[in-house]
């Protein structure tokens, strides 16, 4: 079985939760525009100025999606 990478974007700031949530969206449909067989995304709240967005995708697929959506970091998922 290949190895799930979680790309991560981050956002700072008052809006970081709503820009995070929205980011989310904007993953989601990119999933669905390539027809990816990408099943996990989200967003998360650190705390009331920094907030994550993620997707998670596979080894296969890892990097045609980070050169296109340009992550900021990316760590092993689990």
């Amino acid at each position: 079985m290949s190895r799930q990478i979680k790309l991560i974007w981050d956002f700072r700031g008052p809006g970081a939760a709503k820009t995070a949530e929205h980011h989310e969206i904007h993953l989601k449909e990119y999933i669905e525009i390539e027809k990816l067989p990408i099943t996990i995304t989200g967003f998360q709240i650190i705390n009331d100025m920094y907030a994550i967005a993620f997707i998670v995708v596979t080894d296969e697929i890892m990097i045609q999606v980070r050169d296109v959506l340009k992550p900021h970091r990316g760590e092993l998922f689990e």
